[in-house]
């Protein structure tokens, strides 16, 4: 396997890097295209959220990726890109994160970077792989305040998004180099139970449209499904939804 080389392309505004990136990927970009832009119009989360994307105010980033491993692991690329923004955070800005399953980054309890892989058609399959990381508090709606926080509010010192985007990168290639490998998917569900309290022994609450479930996380399965233990002790394998911890009532 060859060695893996983002390639940054800039961009003052774009509707959404995702949809930047795809449309290179159909004319026939190289893995590790990647587009960072100033500001989206129109950027999304997952679920089909929208994702509040002022000038200047965060780090949007996707890049094209052509995973080696085989498709019913490709889940596993968020996983691997929460422990590689985990990784930049704590390098760039000397922040400890917490990862909310599946891939929502945590700082103190509070929401700092969400994270949206697409697969789309080229001539063959490919991922893209959008990041959004919130550098000021002007990077998330007034009505968020308490569930949001960014880089500046947190960080000892001003950091720069240049600062953190290179060590994004640096992260980003060797955790999907590390992927990429006879083990990596098992590396990466392992590294992932030691950076998340959401893996094992957690109370929460899953919504996934109409459904709604409450129980005990008891690990992932090895495409990085959720198990979660119902009252009836039943086990039910969650792969879409929000997760929300419940915290006990003060009697």
């Amino acid at each position: 396997m060859t060695s893996f080389q983002p390639k940054v392309l800039r961009y003052e505004s774009v509707s959404s890097t995702n949809n930047e990136v795809a449309q290179l990927a159909s004319r026939g970009a190289e893995e590790g295209t990647a587009v960072v832009a100033d500001e989206q119009t129109a950027g999304r989360g997952r679920l089909q959220r929208t994702w509040t994307s002022p000038k200047g105010a965060g780090l949007y980033f996707s890049i094209l990726l052509r995973p080696q491993i085989s498709q019913d692991r490709w889940s596993l690329i968020t996983f691997m890109a929460a422990l590689a923004v985990s990784d930049a955070l704590r390098e760039a800005c000397e922040l400890e994160t917490e990862i909310k399953w599946p891939n929502d980054l945590l700082a103190s309890e509070r929401k700092i970077c969400g994270i949206l892989a697409e697969v789309i058609e080229t001539t063959r399959r490919a991922v893209v792989l959008g990041i959004g990381i919130n550098l000021t508090s002007e990077a998330y709606p007034t009505e968020l305040v308490g569930q949001a926080v960014s880089v500046a509010e947190l960080a000892t010192r001003p950091v720069e998004r240049e600062e953190i985007l290179a060590a994004l990168l640096r992260a980003l290639t060797l955790r999907y180099e590390s992927l990429n490998e006879p083990d990596g998917a098992g590396r990466v569900i392992e590294e992932w139970m030691s950076r998340s309290s959401y893996g094992e022994g957690k109370l929460v609450r899953v919504t996934n449209g109409d459904e709604i479930l409450t129980g005990i996380t008891r690990g992932l399965e090895k495409d990085g499904a959720l198990r979660l233990q119902l009252e009836t002790g039943a086990i039910k394998t969650i792969r879409a939804g929000d997760v929300v911890q419940v915290r006990a009532e003060r009697k």
